[in-house]
This record gives C-alpha cells, sequence and structure tokens, in this order.
C-alpha cells in the first residue's frame, strides 16, 4: 500500500510541475541562459548545427575543417540561438510593432521592437526565455542564420567549411544531424503558444524532418531536463521519446 501510495505521489507530482502548458517560471533570457549552461548542458556541451564542443567558459573547439569568413571573434564562444526566431513570435506583441508610453530611452527618444517588448510585456518575456527552444551555436552561425527560416538549399555550399550549414538569399538550411531538433522545436512552439503560427510550407517541411529525422536518447534527456527546470512539458518530443521507448 505504501509503495502504491509512493507511485500515485510521484504521478500526482509530475502531472502538477508539468500541467502549465507554456513557460510560466522563468521570464528572463539572461537566466535561461545561464540555466542551460550549468543545469542542462553541463555534461553534453555540443553545438547544435556544427557539433562543436565548448567548454564551461563557453570556449569553442569548432570541428576539424570548419571555418568563417564573418564574424570571426564571435566564432570562439557559443551564443544561445533562438531556433524559432524571436521575431517570428516577437512581431505579433503589439509593443514589438508599436512601441509603448514606457518604451522611451534616457534621451527621451521613443523605441520599439524586442528592446520594447522585453521592457513591457511579461508574456513575451516568457516566450523569449522558453528553454526548449534554446540551443547552443557557434557565435558566427547563430550571428550569420540570423532570423532567417529554414529551407532546402540544395544547390548552396557551406557557409562554415566542414559545417554544413548553408545560408542563402534570408534562408537557411541546417544539417541533417541538427534537423530533426529543429523541427520538434517549431513544432512545439506552435503547439505551445496559440501566438505562434508556421506557414503552411514550413509546417510541412518540420513534419518531414520530424519523420526522417527521429529522435536520439539526448534530446529526450535534455526535455526532462528542462520540463523539472522550467515546469511545463514538451508533449512533441515527449510523444517521440515514449514512441522509440528512450523516455
Amino acid at each position: 500500500m505504501k509503495n502504491l501510495n509512493l507511485s500515485l505521489f510521484t504521478i500526482l507530482l509530475f502531472t502538477s510541475l508539468s500541467s502549465t502548458a507554456t513557460n510560466q517560471t522563468i521570464d528572463s533570457f539572461g537566466k535561461a541562459k545561464k540555466t542551460l549552461e550549468i543545469e542542462v548542458y553541463q555534461d553534453h556541451r555540443v553545438t547544435l548545427y556544427c557539433s562543436a564542443d565548448f567548454d564551461s567558459k563557453k570556449i569553442v573547439t569548432p570541428p576539424d575543417g570548419f571555418h568563417t569568413d564573418k564574424y570571426v571573434k564571435r566564432s570562439k564562444k557559443i551564443e544561445w540561438e533562438h531556433v524559432v526566431p524571436a521575431e517570428n513570435f516577437g512581431k505579433t506583441f503589439v509593443e514589438w510593432r508599436e512601441g509603448d508610453n514606457q518604451c522611451v530611452n534616457s534621451k527621451g527618444k521613443s523605441f520599439k521592437g524586442r528592446k520594447c517588448a522585453e521592457k513591457v510585456n511579461n508574456e513575451y518575456r516568457y516566450m523569449q526565455a522558453d528553454m526548449f527552444n534554446l540551443y547552443p551555436a557557434i557565435g558566427a552561425v547563430n550571428a550569420l542564420r540570423s532570423n532567417y527560416n529554414f529551407t532546402m538549399l540544395p544547390d548552396e555550399k557551406s557557409d562554415f567549411g566542414s559545417c554544413d550549414m548553408k545560408i542563402e538569399n534570408r534562408k537557411a538550411e541546417p544539417p541533417e544531424s541538427a534537423r530533426g531538433r529543429i523541427a520538434r522545436t517549431y513544432l512545439y512552439m506552435e503547439s505551445t503558444y496559440s501566438r505562434y503560427s508556421m506557414s503552411k510550407s514550413q509546417r510541412q517541411l518540420m513534419n518531414a524532418w520530424d519523420k526522417m529525422y527521429p529522435v536520439v536518447q539526448w534530446e529526450c534527456d535534455r526535455a526532462k531536463r528542462i520540463t523539472a527546470l522550467q515546469g511545463n512539458m514538451n508533449n512533441i518530443v515527449q510523444n517521440r521519446c515514449v514512441d522509440k521507448k528512450l523516455w
């Protein structure tokens, strides 16, 4: 009977932790990045796009053959990348598009965009800090990817030597090793936040990548850790992990 009660308590506790559909725990992008560094990636310091190692000081060891002509200084450290660009959901907030009375700098000049949404709107801050949407990336790759959406660019060459990340005409094609995680992140953000919606073509691509590049153990472990820290589940990843018996 005691074991049964303990099991029920464990289930209820986990359900309570995960009952919030969206991130309602971390509302600071800075805190989210530090939490990921210390409590999620502490034993798996590998970047999303190029599988580059990085240390506790965020110094990158790029893979053999990695090369970039731009943002060379930023190529030496990792940065935390919004896989679904902040602009994609940020522009749904009026503060991003039009500004707010509170968004005035020290010289009396009004501002809008990300800075204003972050200053004024709690909902935006939670979305921006959702750790399921944040991944480590070599700084130069993060900079050049910018806020571009993903697509297939079969005729383009890699912009980073041995790291097969292609960027052209404000579009990006990630390496195969990253596509499944990217797809499930887009699907998570759309299913979790009503403000965010993909285009039909983007959704078709993400659904295809989700099927073509299934979850692996690290993706499942990462989701478990973030759920425990952030308080909401990523049902997209969890369901795939359960199907693969990795949860």
